[in-house]
């Protein structure tokens, strides 16, 4: 599923330095390895990482590989999340219009939660 290489490629630190970095445009790898702290060896295997779930395509122009984002594969993780938290919302506000038309039903107190009772050896 694309969405699991896409949160596989996102799980990682160094990688969504390098997904921030190109959010502001392309880069090269050695400028996307700067801030990281690693052989630039390991950043081209992220870089492949981030490739395969297709947030990430490359070109190599003359000596220099510069990176892109694909901003509609980030679309489509962002509209997951927008789908889970438009659920979640939608059972909160159900949730709380039942609290509402049934006020009695729910004390304000958990029925097992008793006073603190003084312990008899501090007395």
């Amino acid at each position: 599923m694309a969405l699991d290489l896409i949160f596989h490629a996102l799980a990682d630190p160094a990688r969504r330095t390098m997904v921030e970095r190109l959010s502001r445009g392309p880069a090269s790898i050695r400028e996307l390895a700067a801030p990281l702290d690693m052989s630039l060896s390991a950043v081209i295997q992220h870089l492949h990482i981030l490739e395969a779930s297709g947030l990430v395509h490359s070109e190599k122009v003359g000596r220099v590989r510069t990176c892109h984002i694909e901003p509609q594969v980030l679309s489509s993780a962002e509209q997951w999340f927008a789908e889970r938290k438009a659920s979640i919302e939608h059972s909160l506000d159900l949730l709380g219009k039942y609290l509402e038309e049934h006020p009695d039903e729910h004390p304000d107190e958990h029925p097992d939660k008793h006073p603190e009772e003084p312990d008899e050896r501090n007395r």
